[in-house]
């Protein structure tokens, strides 16, 4: 799981959804803070993806 830089607008959205794995940076873009997501974590990540606007959060998981 990674964020793209590259689309993300610091919305915010994933972080709301799951603070456990994404924070803001003080910049106001979104990092994940987890090397590996905790398997009962896994459901919330992928809805913090699809919630994203920009679609941002890229997930690797089935």
């Amino acid at each position: 799981m990674s964020i793209d830089a590259d689309r993300c607008a610091g919305h915010g959205a994933c972080v709301a959804t799951c603070p456990e794995v994404f924070t803001l940076t003080s910049d106001g873009y979104v990092e994940v803070t987890v090397d590996r997501v905790p398997d009962e974590l896994v459901e919330l990540v992928k809805r913090a993806a699809a919630e994203c606007p920009e679609r941002a959060v890229l997930v690797d998981t089935p």
